[in-house]
């Protein structure tokens, strides 16, 4: 029986996923395994190697957006997954954000950016 769990999300941009993760310091690697529990493989487009024996990936759908794809009980072993999922994503919505700014015909838009905790 598998223990992967998969998560619908808002992302969508992989370079910027991939930038956001290793924002956090976390290594990524591209078209590779999540690892499992007792040795379980999924295979995913983008893949967050974490410390110990567990990983995040995220797998693109035909929509355009990606699922991430994980044995939270595994990960939870380790890392505070809500944490853990919370920076990545807000990281990657600060990235995509910036990077919106950046596009033609918004050089002069004023951004206004609220975090809240």
């Amino acid at each position: 029986m598998s223990h992967f769990s998969t998560l619908r999300t808002k992302i969508t941009d992989a370079e910027i996923l991939k930038a956001s993760l290793r924002d956090l310091g976390i290594s990524v690697k591209t078209e590779a395994d999540v690892r499992g529990y007792n040795g379980q493989r999924v295979r995913s487009d983008i893949v967050a190697i974490l410390e110990g024996e567990y990983d995040l990936g995220w797998s693109r759908n035909a929509d355009g957006s990606f699922d991430l794809i994980a044995d939270l009980w595994g990960v939870a072993k380790r890392h505070n997954q809500t944490e853990l999922i919370n920076s990545i994503n807000q990281k990657y919505a600060v990235n995509k954000t910036l990077a919106e700014v950046k596009r033609p015909g918004l050089q002069n838009a004023n951004v206004k950016l609220v975090l809240q905790s």
